[in-house]
């Protein structure tokens, strides 16, 4: 009996590390360094959608059709990055994107940057505020990490009413320094990060019909900065 139950528990066991992920809260990246050495962590600015253009829409032409632009208007539960109140920086856009279905089926819509936008530092998390106007649809993050490899982070699904944060943390990458996500090189200290390249939305099948609004808003991410910290003033850049 004894037997039965542990394969029974077994098999349970792999069954949930087999589901598709969903939300089990907000990540956190202070305790993400809690126990690591050397740690600089600050939330910093990525983009603030500001600049017409910079961010494109689009989706597979049998799918339908898919534009973006700016509008007026913020979160009203945004607060503002630390340090950034004195500087009198333009935050009163969002970036809206529209898209207009041919057929109900699966799909993927892109929102991509004209370049990609690097984040200084070893990124812990980043986030950003949508408007998802309650459809099952799921967010993901595009990025490159230091190396120019190509990743896709599970943000959330985008089933509720009004802004929302949404934040997802940055795997780090494994002990033997050559698998997953390379933010470093212990080589050059000028040369590490991610750079975010966009946005995909993973339609949900049932819902690809009509006409779909979403909304963007302030994308950050919180980031290790101990190394640039501690760089020496005249220690070259290697990025020439």
């Amino acid at each position: 009996m004894k037997r039965y139950l542990a394969i029974f528990l077994a098999f349970t066991t792999m069954a949930v590390f087999a589901q598709q992920p969903e939300e089990i809260g907000t990540p956190d990246a202070a305790r993400m360094a809690d126990g690591l050495p050397q740690q600089a962590l600050r939330e910093v600015s990525v983009d603030k959608f500001e600049q017409e253009g910079y961010w494109k829409a689009y989706i597979s032409t049998d799918s339908g059709f898919a534009s973006g632009k700016l509008f007026n208007g913020s979160p009203l539960a945004k607060k503002p990055v630390q340090g950034e109140e004195e500087l009198n920086m333009t935050d009163d856009k969002v970036l809206g994107v529209k898209v207009d279905f041919l057929r109900r089926g699966h799909s993927n819509v892109y929102i991509n940057t004209t370049r990609p936008v690097p984040i200084e530092g070893i990124t812990k998390t980043v986030s950003v505020w949508v408007a998802g106007r309650n459809y099952n649809h799921r967010l993901y993050l595009l990025i490159h990490d230091s190396r120019g490899h190509y990743f896709e982070l599970y943000m959330g699904r985008l089933n509720y009413q009004g802004w929302k944060k949404l934040t997802v943390s940055v795997p780090p990458q494994q002990a033997n320094g050559d698998n997953g996500i390379i933010q470093n090189n212990y080589h050059y200290t000028s040369n590490g990060g991610i750079s975010v390249i966009g946005f995909r939305i993973e339609v949900d099948p049932m819902e690809a019909y009509g006409t779909y609004y979403v909304y963007f808003d302030d994308l950050r991410a919180t980031t290790d900065l101990f190394a640039e910290g501690n760089r020496d003033p005249d220690d070259p850049k290697d990025d020439w």
